[in-house]
């Protein structure tokens, strides 16, 4: 079984869950959510949905449901953050079937940081609000340091840093977290079946640093490091440029490109695989993957969206499970 939380009730991920009721795939589901909003949003996309407790089932248009109830009513595409604390719940009572082992892994739909935060009810160990699935699940699992790597065909792309504003970054690209990251990601790729897998590492600065002229990172720490690890058994190549990194030539026989913050290497892969694409954290204790995209309150309740990311995010999970 894989446990699977839809996120934002006010968004697509109720339809997610509804929509993929109607395929042979819901089988090995256990959907962590409010059965009610799910019977709803399967009423308004003219779908039928039957809900079970019984794990395992193979019944059409059945869903696998561990029942929890959100807090105030939910309509599709409106925001109320009196439901936060049941989008928390709900990956609490995951993330423990997961360190249970009652599952053998947790896929997530989208959820809103906003409105979490906005709702103010949840603070990490350093007094700060929600900043997405990666962080929460880290600190839900005690785990010190994960690594957020999104994949399609022909791409992997992980994360130095993630979800901190722009001015910050230079500043969390240290030595130690680089090492931290570079050896989970070095390690997760090993565990799905890479012995030897080739991780190209961006810079941070425009041209790498230019020698210097552009920014200090790379030589001060980016590529000392890279020396060091590489003197260890690793395979690494860079700092690269990323502004080439991702070129057709640049990519051949790379089994990962690290980037140094968000957006610099999220647009490229979701430019090349959008709704097709899977999200991975690294390091758990348990294999998280996610879709990889938003909760887009305009569509939910249309049935006008795409399932390819969460038929992604499933397979992707399925296929480290049967490596493992």
């Amino acid at each position: 079984m894989l446990a699977f939380t839809p996120g934002e009730p006010a968004g697509i991920g109720p339809d997610l869950a509804v929509m993929i009721a109607q395929e042979k795939t819901a089988q090995d589901l256990l959907v962590f959510a409010d059965p009610d909003v799910l019977l709803t949003r399967a009423k308004a996309l003219n779908l039928t949905l039957k809900i079970t407790e019984k794990e395992s089932t193979t019944g059409a248009n059945t869903l696998c449901v561990y029942p929890i109830k959100t807090a105030d009513r939910v309509v599709a595409g409106e925001l109320n953050e009196n439901n936060t604390g049941y989008v928390l719940n709900t990956l609490d009572l995951a993330t423990q079937y997961c360190l249970n082992k009652k599952v053998q892994a947790l896929i997530t739909g989208p959820l809103h940081k906003g409105i979490i935060n906005q709702a103010n009810i949840y603070q990490d160990k350093n007094g700060d609000g929600f900043t997405g699935h990666t962080e929460y699940l880290a600190e839900k699992s005690n785990t010190d340091k994960t690594v957020m790597m999104l994949a399609t065909e022909g791409l992997r792309v992980a994360l130095a840093t993630t979800h901190i504003p722009l001015s910050q970054v230079s500043k969390h690209i240290q030595t130690d977290s680089l090492r931290e990251t570079l050896s989970i990601v070095h390690h997760s790729l090993q565990s799905y079946g890479l012995k030897n897998p080739k991780i190209v590492v961006c810079g941070l600065n425009p041209h790498a640093g230019e020698e210097g002229y552009l920014g200090s990172e790379e030589i001060e720490i980016i590529n000392p490091l890279i020396a060091k690890l590489n003197a260890q058994g690793f395979n690494l190549v860079g700092s690269v440029p990323a502004d080439t990194a991702f070129t057709v030539d640049a990519l051949q026989g790379v089994d990962c490109v690290l980037a140094m913050y968000h957006d610099q290497g999220l647009p490229v892969l979701k430019t090349l695989g959008f709704k097709k694409a899977v999200n991975v954290t690294l390091g758990l204790p348990f294999i998280r993957t996610s879709v990889d995209h938003g909760t887009a309150l305009n569509l939910a309740g249309t049935g006008n969206i795409s399932m390819g990311s969460l038929h992604t995010a499933i397979q992707y999970a399925k296929d480290i499970i049967n490596y493992a």
